[in-house]
Protein backbone atom coordinates (compact mmCIF):
# COMPACT_ATOMS: atom_id res chain seq x y z
CA UNK A 1 0.00 0.00 0.00
CA UNK A 2 1.26 3.47 -0.78
CA UNK A 3 0.45 6.08 2.14
CA UNK A 4 0.75 9.94 1.94
CA UNK A 5 1.49 10.91 5.27
CA UNK A 6 1.11 14.53 6.76
CA UNK A 7 2.74 14.90 10.14
CA UNK A 8 3.90 17.37 13.01
CA UNK A 9 7.58 17.65 12.00
CA UNK A 10 10.62 15.27 10.63
CA UNK A 11 12.51 17.11 12.16
CA UNK A 12 14.80 16.41 15.21
CA UNK A 13 15.69 19.59 15.84
CA UNK A 14 12.64 21.12 16.41
CA UNK A 15 12.76 18.48 19.88
CA UNK A 16 8.99 17.82 19.47
CA UNK A 17 8.36 14.52 21.88
CA UNK A 18 6.89 12.38 19.48
CA UNK A 19 9.21 13.05 16.46
CA UNK A 20 11.31 9.85 17.14
CA UNK A 21 8.04 7.63 17.54
CA UNK A 22 7.09 8.75 13.88
CA UNK A 23 10.49 8.20 12.31
CA UNK A 24 9.68 4.38 13.71
CA UNK A 25 6.17 3.93 12.95
CA UNK A 26 7.14 5.03 9.00
CA UNK A 27 10.06 3.09 9.39
CA UNK A 28 8.13 -0.42 10.54
CA UNK A 29 5.26 1.16 7.46
CA UNK A 30 8.31 0.77 5.07
CA UNK A 31 9.67 -2.80 6.29
CA UNK A 32 6.47 -4.66 6.24
CA UNK A 33 6.56 -3.54 2.63
CA UNK A 34 4.59 -0.37 2.38
CA UNK A 35 5.80 2.96 0.29
CA UNK A 36 5.88 5.66 2.39
CA UNK A 37 5.33 9.39 1.10
CA UNK A 38 5.90 12.14 4.07
CA UNK A 39 5.46 15.59 4.32
CA UNK A 40 6.48 17.63 7.26
CA UNK A 41 3.61 20.24 8.53
CA UNK A 42 6.54 21.90 10.75
CA UNK A 43 9.77 22.77 8.75
CA UNK A 44 12.08 21.00 6.08
CA UNK A 45 11.66 17.41 4.46
CA UNK A 46 14.13 15.41 5.82
CA UNK A 47 14.94 12.04 3.39
CA UNK A 48 15.82 8.80 5.37
CA UNK A 49 15.67 4.97 3.96
CA UNK A 50 12.13 4.14 4.82
CA UNK A 51 10.65 7.19 3.01
CA UNK A 52 10.28 9.37 -0.05
CA UNK A 53 9.21 13.41 0.61
CA UNK A 54 7.71 16.47 -0.65
CA UNK A 55 8.08 19.91 0.32
CA UNK A 56 6.29 21.13 3.17
CA UNK A 57 3.97 23.98 1.25
CA UNK A 58 4.15 26.17 4.10
CA UNK A 59 7.73 25.66 5.20
CA UNK A 60 8.87 29.44 5.58
CA UNK A 61 5.63 29.99 7.45
CA UNK A 62 5.91 27.13 9.55
CA UNK A 63 9.21 28.07 10.53
CA UNK A 64 8.69 31.95 11.23
CA UNK A 65 4.88 31.17 13.20
CA UNK A 66 7.61 28.47 15.57
CA UNK A 67 10.08 30.88 16.25
CA UNK A 68 7.30 33.74 17.27
CA UNK A 69 5.65 31.11 19.44
CA UNK A 70 9.19 30.08 21.31
CA UNK A 71 9.87 33.53 21.62
CA UNK A 72 6.43 34.29 23.23
CA UNK A 73 7.03 30.92 25.84
CA UNK A 74 10.63 31.98 26.48
CA UNK A 75 8.82 35.52 27.68
CA UNK A 76 6.13 34.38 29.29
CA UNK A 77 3.43 35.72 27.09
CA UNK A 78 0.39 33.15 26.32
CA UNK A 79 0.16 33.10 22.33
CA UNK A 80 -2.45 29.89 22.34
CA UNK A 81 -4.65 30.32 18.65
CA UNK A 82 -7.89 29.74 18.74
CA UNK A 83 -8.86 29.69 22.34
CA UNK A 84 -12.54 31.21 21.90
CA UNK A 85 -14.35 32.04 18.35
CA UNK A 86 -13.30 36.07 18.94
CA UNK A 87 -9.72 34.74 18.44
CA UNK A 88 -10.36 32.41 15.91
CA UNK A 89 -12.14 35.15 13.67
CA UNK A 90 -8.61 37.32 14.48
CA UNK A 91 -6.20 34.25 12.96
CA UNK A 92 -8.60 33.33 10.02
CA UNK A 93 -6.71 35.16 7.52
CA UNK A 94 -3.44 33.12 8.07
CA UNK A 95 -5.55 29.94 8.60
CA UNK A 96 -7.19 30.11 5.30
CA UNK A 97 -3.94 30.88 3.51
CA UNK A 98 -2.17 27.95 4.83
CA UNK A 99 -5.91 25.60 4.22
CA UNK A 100 -5.33 27.16 0.47
CA UNK A 101 -1.63 26.44 0.08
CA UNK A 102 -1.76 22.48 1.67
CA UNK A 103 -4.81 21.83 0.14
CA UNK A 104 -3.13 22.68 -3.24
CA UNK A 105 -0.10 20.86 -1.86
CA UNK A 106 -1.74 17.51 -1.17
CA UNK A 107 -4.31 17.41 -4.44
CA UNK A 108 -0.90 17.61 -6.37
CA UNK A 109 0.62 14.95 -4.68
CA UNK A 110 -2.10 12.58 -5.00
CA UNK A 111 -2.91 13.83 -8.60
CA UNK A 112 1.01 12.87 -9.38
CA UNK A 113 1.04 9.52 -7.89
CA UNK A 114 -0.36 6.69 -8.61
CA UNK A 115 -2.47 4.35 -6.31
CA UNK A 116 -2.38 6.17 -2.63
CA UNK A 117 -4.51 3.74 -0.82
CA UNK A 118 -4.76 6.57 1.90
CA UNK A 119 -4.15 10.03 3.28
CA UNK A 120 -2.90 9.88 7.04
CA UNK A 121 -2.55 12.98 9.53
CA UNK A 122 -0.54 12.62 12.34
CA UNK A 123 -0.25 15.66 15.17
CA UNK A 124 -1.08 18.15 12.92
CA UNK A 125 -3.05 21.50 14.07
CA UNK A 126 -6.90 21.00 13.06
CA UNK A 127 -7.73 24.09 12.07
CA UNK A 128 -5.20 24.51 9.71
CA UNK A 129 -6.55 21.67 7.66
CA UNK A 130 -9.88 22.06 7.89
CA UNK A 131 -11.91 20.93 4.76
CA UNK A 132 -8.66 18.74 3.19
CA UNK A 133 -10.42 15.70 4.06
CA UNK A 134 -13.53 16.20 2.38
CA UNK A 135 -11.75 17.29 -0.99
CA UNK A 136 -9.77 14.42 -1.15
CA UNK A 137 -12.46 11.70 -0.21
CA UNK A 138 -14.66 13.20 -3.25
CA UNK A 139 -11.64 14.23 -5.69
CA UNK A 140 -9.51 10.71 -5.12
CA UNK A 141 -12.44 8.43 -3.62
CA UNK A 142 -9.61 7.49 -1.10
CA UNK A 143 -9.68 7.73 3.12
CA UNK A 144 -8.42 10.52 5.12
CA UNK A 145 -7.55 9.27 8.48
CA UNK A 146 -6.30 11.28 11.75
CA UNK A 147 -3.59 10.17 14.30
CA UNK A 148 -3.10 11.97 17.33
CA UNK A 149 0.07 11.34 19.87
CA UNK A 150 -0.66 13.19 22.08
CA UNK A 151 -3.78 12.90 23.96
CA UNK A 152 -5.35 13.98 26.70
CA UNK A 153 -3.01 17.24 26.81
CA UNK A 154 -3.89 18.43 23.16
CA UNK A 155 -7.59 18.79 24.55
CA UNK A 156 -8.85 22.54 25.23
CA UNK A 157 -9.06 22.19 28.95
CA UNK A 158 -5.24 21.20 29.45
CA UNK A 159 -3.82 22.79 26.63
CA UNK A 160 -3.24 26.20 27.90
CA UNK A 161 -1.34 24.86 31.01
CA UNK A 162 0.43 22.32 29.20
CA UNK A 163 3.48 24.25 27.15
CA UNK A 164 1.49 23.98 23.88
CA UNK A 165 2.55 26.59 21.74
CA UNK A 166 -0.66 26.76 20.71
CA UNK A 167 -4.43 25.14 20.47
CA UNK A 168 -5.18 22.06 18.46
CA UNK A 169 -8.66 21.19 19.16
CA UNK A 170 -10.57 24.13 20.12
CA UNK A 171 -13.96 24.26 18.03
CA UNK A 172 -12.60 21.24 15.87
CA UNK A 173 -14.93 19.42 13.93
CA UNK A 174 -12.94 15.61 13.71
CA UNK A 175 -16.14 14.45 11.72
CA UNK A 176 -14.59 14.81 8.25
CA UNK A 177 -11.66 11.83 9.23
CA UNK A 178 -12.73 8.31 8.04
CA UNK A 179 -10.96 6.86 11.01
CA UNK A 180 -9.62 8.66 13.91
CA UNK A 181 -6.29 7.24 16.26
CA UNK A 182 -5.67 7.85 19.52
CA UNK A 183 -2.64 7.02 21.46
CA UNK A 184 -5.33 7.20 24.96
CA UNK A 185 -8.18 5.12 24.84
CA UNK A 186 -9.44 6.90 28.02
CA UNK A 187 -10.20 10.00 25.70
CA UNK A 188 -12.60 7.90 22.86
CA UNK A 189 -15.70 9.61 24.77
CA UNK A 190 -14.97 13.56 24.31
CA UNK A 191 -13.48 12.85 20.82
CA UNK A 192 -16.98 11.57 20.03
CA UNK A 193 -18.59 14.84 21.18
CA UNK A 194 -15.84 16.34 19.14
CA UNK A 195 -18.06 14.63 16.14
CA UNK A 196 -14.98 11.83 15.44
CA UNK A 197 -15.46 8.48 14.27
CA UNK A 198 -14.46 5.09 14.01
CA UNK A 199 -12.15 5.45 16.87
CA UNK A 200 -9.36 3.22 17.66
CA UNK A 201 -6.88 3.53 20.55
CA UNK A 202 -3.32 2.90 19.10
CA UNK A 203 -0.54 3.15 21.86
CA UNK A 204 2.99 4.27 21.33
CA UNK A 205 5.61 1.33 20.46
CA UNK A 206 8.95 1.04 20.32
CA UNK A 207 11.43 -0.32 17.33
CA UNK A 208 13.33 -3.00 19.09
CA UNK A 209 15.84 -2.69 17.15
CA UNK A 210 16.96 0.85 18.04
CA UNK A 211 16.20 0.27 21.79
CA UNK A 212 17.93 -2.62 23.31
CA UNK A 213 20.16 -2.84 25.88
CA UNK A 214 24.32 -1.61 25.52
CA UNK A 215 27.02 -2.86 27.65
CA UNK A 216 28.02 0.38 29.44
CA UNK A 217 28.84 0.34 33.14
CA UNK A 218 25.99 1.17 35.37
CA UNK A 219 27.09 3.93 37.56
CA UNK A 220 24.04 5.73 38.39
CA UNK A 221 21.44 4.76 40.93
CA UNK A 222 18.42 6.42 39.68
CA UNK A 223 17.42 8.13 36.87
CA UNK A 224 14.96 10.39 35.29
CA UNK A 225 14.76 11.83 31.79
CA UNK A 226 11.75 14.06 30.73
CA UNK A 227 10.37 17.44 29.21
CA UNK A 228 9.13 20.06 31.45
CA UNK A 229 7.93 19.69 34.96
CA UNK A 230 4.14 20.40 34.13
CA UNK A 231 1.70 18.01 35.55
CA UNK A 232 5.08 16.29 36.74
CA UNK A 233 5.32 18.15 39.90
CA UNK A 234 3.67 16.48 42.52
CA UNK A 235 5.39 13.24 41.69
CA UNK A 236 9.13 14.51 41.01
CA UNK A 237 8.97 16.21 44.86
CA UNK A 238 7.92 12.52 45.84
CA UNK A 239 10.05 10.11 43.50
CA UNK A 240 13.16 12.61 43.31
CA UNK A 241 13.37 15.31 45.20
CA UNK A 242 12.37 13.94 48.42
CA UNK A 243 13.99 10.31 48.21
CA UNK A 244 17.00 11.89 47.17
CA UNK A 245 17.41 14.13 50.28
CA UNK A 246 16.90 11.08 52.16
CA UNK A 247 19.01 8.30 50.37
CA UNK A 248 22.18 9.75 51.33
CA UNK A 249 24.25 6.94 49.38
CA UNK A 250 21.74 7.04 46.39
CA UNK A 251 23.03 8.57 43.28
CA UNK A 252 20.33 10.12 41.83
CA UNK A 253 20.47 12.25 38.40
CA UNK A 254 17.55 13.81 35.90
CA UNK A 255 18.57 14.82 32.00
CA UNK A 256 16.02 16.94 30.06
CA UNK A 257 14.82 20.42 29.51
CA UNK A 258 12.70 23.00 32.04
CA UNK A 259 13.52 20.85 34.90
CA UNK A 260 13.34 24.47 37.08
CA UNK A 261 12.36 23.08 40.00
CA UNK A 262 14.21 21.67 43.56
CA UNK A 263 15.40 18.40 42.54
CA UNK A 264 16.73 17.73 46.21
CA UNK A 265 20.49 16.17 45.77
CA UNK A 266 19.77 14.86 42.46
CA UNK A 267 22.59 16.21 39.64
CA UNK A 268 20.75 17.73 36.37
CA UNK A 269 22.88 16.25 33.70
CA UNK A 270 20.83 19.00 31.24
CA UNK A 271 19.36 18.25 27.84
CA UNK A 272 20.73 15.08 25.86
CA UNK A 273 20.88 14.19 22.39
CA UNK A 274 18.92 11.00 21.27
CA UNK A 275 21.53 9.06 20.87
CA UNK A 276 23.18 10.00 23.98
CA UNK A 277 19.24 9.03 26.26
CA UNK A 278 20.87 5.48 25.39
CA UNK A 279 23.44 5.19 26.97
CA UNK A 280 22.15 7.61 30.16
CA UNK A 281 19.22 4.89 30.88
CA UNK A 282 21.22 1.75 29.87
CA UNK A 283 23.72 3.42 32.61
CA UNK A 284 21.14 3.94 34.87
CA UNK A 285 20.20 1.10 37.87
CA UNK A 286 16.96 2.08 38.32
CA UNK A 287 14.77 3.93 35.66
CA UNK A 288 12.22 6.71 36.61
CA UNK A 289 8.73 6.67 34.60
CA UNK A 290 7.30 9.66 35.99
CA UNK A 291 3.76 10.34 34.24
CA UNK A 292 2.11 13.94 33.87
CA UNK A 293 -1.26 13.82 35.79
CA UNK A 294 -3.14 14.95 32.93
CA UNK A 295 -2.27 11.11 31.03
CA UNK A 296 -1.91 9.83 34.07
CA UNK A 297 -5.39 10.27 35.89
CA UNK A 298 -7.42 9.46 32.19
CA UNK A 299 -7.27 5.70 31.27
CA UNK A 300 -5.23 4.17 28.98
CA UNK A 301 -3.05 7.57 28.09
CA UNK A 302 0.11 5.80 26.83
CA UNK A 303 3.15 7.95 25.80
CA UNK A 304 6.34 6.74 24.80
CA UNK A 305 8.72 6.44 27.54
CA UNK A 306 7.57 3.30 29.45
CA UNK A 307 8.03 1.22 26.01
CA UNK A 308 11.17 2.97 25.29
CA UNK A 309 12.58 2.30 29.26
CA UNK A 310 11.50 -1.47 28.45
CA UNK A 311 12.83 -2.11 25.52
CA UNK A 312 16.24 -0.96 27.12
CA UNK A 313 15.48 -3.93 29.61
CA UNK A 314 15.55 -1.32 32.35
CA UNK A 315 13.85 -1.81 35.61
CA UNK A 316 11.19 0.67 35.65
CA UNK A 317 9.81 2.60 39.25
CA UNK A 318 6.65 4.26 37.45
CA UNK A 319 4.09 6.73 39.53
CA UNK A 320 0.26 5.09 39.35
CA UNK A 321 -1.53 5.81 35.37
CA UNK A 322 -5.03 4.86 34.86
CA UNK A 323 -4.67 2.31 32.69
CA UNK A 324 -1.01 0.91 33.25
CA UNK A 325 -2.00 -2.76 33.20
CA UNK A 326 -3.14 -2.36 30.11
CA UNK A 327 0.72 -2.32 28.63
CA UNK A 328 2.24 -3.71 31.65
CA UNK A 329 2.19 -6.44 34.67
CA UNK A 330 2.46 -4.05 37.52
CA UNK A 331 4.52 -6.09 40.20
CA UNK A 332 6.65 -8.47 37.55
CA UNK A 333 7.07 -5.54 34.69
CA UNK A 334 7.17 -2.21 36.03
CA UNK A 335 6.89 -1.45 39.57
CA UNK A 336 4.43 1.04 40.73
CA UNK A 337 4.92 3.10 44.04
CA UNK A 338 1.83 4.69 46.14
CA UNK A 339 3.77 7.59 48.02
CA UNK A 340 7.57 8.68 49.20
CA UNK A 341 7.57 5.90 51.70
CA UNK A 342 6.95 3.51 48.84
CA UNK A 343 9.42 4.74 47.03
CA UNK A 344 12.55 4.89 48.98
CA UNK A 345 11.41 1.29 50.25
CA UNK A 346 11.66 -0.08 46.70
CA UNK A 347 14.58 2.16 45.42
CA UNK A 348 16.66 -0.13 48.60
CA UNK A 349 15.09 -3.22 48.11
CA UNK A 350 16.36 -3.12 43.84
CA UNK A 351 19.75 -1.59 44.35
CA UNK A 352 20.39 -4.15 46.97
CA UNK A 353 19.40 -6.73 44.60
CA UNK A 354 20.74 -7.13 40.75
CA UNK A 355 19.07 -10.20 40.06
CA UNK A 356 15.70 -8.78 40.84
CA UNK A 357 16.47 -5.80 38.28
CA UNK A 358 17.61 -8.06 36.04
CA UNK A 359 14.36 -10.44 36.40
CA UNK A 360 12.18 -7.31 36.07
CA UNK A 361 13.77 -6.08 33.38
CA UNK A 362 14.32 -8.71 31.33
CA UNK A 363 10.41 -9.38 32.14
CA UNK A 364 9.68 -6.05 30.57
CA UNK A 365 11.88 -6.25 27.16
CA UNK A 366 9.95 -9.30 26.65
CA UNK A 367 6.74 -7.54 26.92
CA UNK A 368 7.75 -5.26 24.53
CA UNK A 369 9.05 -7.46 21.94
CA UNK A 370 5.90 -9.78 22.42
CA UNK A 371 2.50 -6.67 22.36
CA UNK A 372 4.43 -3.30 21.98
CA UNK A 373 6.31 -2.91 18.36
CA UNK A 374 5.60 -0.68 15.83
CA UNK A 375 4.98 -3.28 13.42
CA UNK A 376 2.49 -4.52 15.16
CA UNK A 377 0.79 -0.87 15.65
CA UNK A 378 1.24 -0.77 11.71
CA UNK A 379 -0.67 -3.68 11.02
CA UNK A 380 -3.81 -2.79 12.93
CA UNK A 381 -3.53 0.39 11.01
CA UNK A 382 -3.57 -1.26 7.80
CA UNK A 383 -6.16 -3.20 8.39
CA UNK A 384 -8.25 -0.45 9.83
CA UNK A 385 -7.18 1.13 6.40
CA UNK A 386 -8.11 -1.57 3.88
CA UNK A 387 -11.39 -2.02 5.42
CA UNK A 388 -12.40 1.55 4.65
CA UNK A 389 -10.90 1.41 1.10
CA UNK A 390 -13.09 -1.34 0.46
Amino acid sequence: MKLLIICSTLDLKYRLGCTPSWWQLFKAFHESGHDVITVPFLGDPVESLWWRTYPNPCALESKAYNSVLACGKMLGISMLSGRTKRDAKKQSIPTQHIQKKWSSAIRKILAKEENIGAVLFISVPIPYISGIAEKVRTEFQIPVLFFEGDMPIALPQYVESSGYKFSYYTDADLSEFDAFFTNSKGVIPELAELGARNIHPLYYAVDPQLFQYVGVEKEIDISFFGYGTGFRETWIKTMITGASRKMTDARFVVGGRDMGRDLGRAEFAGDLSYSAFRDFCCRSRICLNITRASHASVSASSSARPFELAAFGACIVSNPCEGLGEWFETGKEIIVVKDQDDAIKWYTDLLQSEDLRLKIGDAARKRVLKDHTWDLRTDQMVSIIRRLAV
